[in-house]
């Protein structure tokens, strides 16, 4: 099994989430489990404005870009493959957004049967 981030792109602050959506995204690991994948981990991340970031030296307040939707959380997910983890991320529930899929460099755990 690999290891693959997915980030989650959302426009929706968490929470004004419609409560399907939240519940959606309790269930999610149990619904990943079903198709054969695992989650390793889970993370909701606080808004946009509450970020300080780094760049070169200079540290600012809040997000580096601009746009409408912003990585709201991710996860790790554990997949046979690169086509398996797309398969199962396109289980995230979204509002406005979407979610990005990229493998991790180098996590790779051992088969299991």
């Amino acid at each position: 099994m690999n290891q693959y981030a997915v980030l989650i792109y959302e426009a929706v602050p968490p929470a004004e989430l419609p409560p399907e959506v939240q519940h959606a995204h309790e269930r999610l690991p149990a619904r990943i489990a079903e198709l054969g994948g695992r989650v390793v981990a889970e993370l909701a991340l606080e808004q946009p404005e509450t970020a300080t970031t780094v760049r070169g030296g200079l540290v600012t307040d809040g997000p580096f870009v601009e746009t409408k939707e912003a990585v709201a959380g991710v996860f790790v997910l554990e997949a046979r493959n690169h086509d398996h983890a797309v398969k199962l991320a396109e289980l995230t529930p979204v509002v406005s957004g979407g979610v990005e899929v990229r493998p991790l460099f180098g996590f790779q755990t051992a088969p299991t049967d």
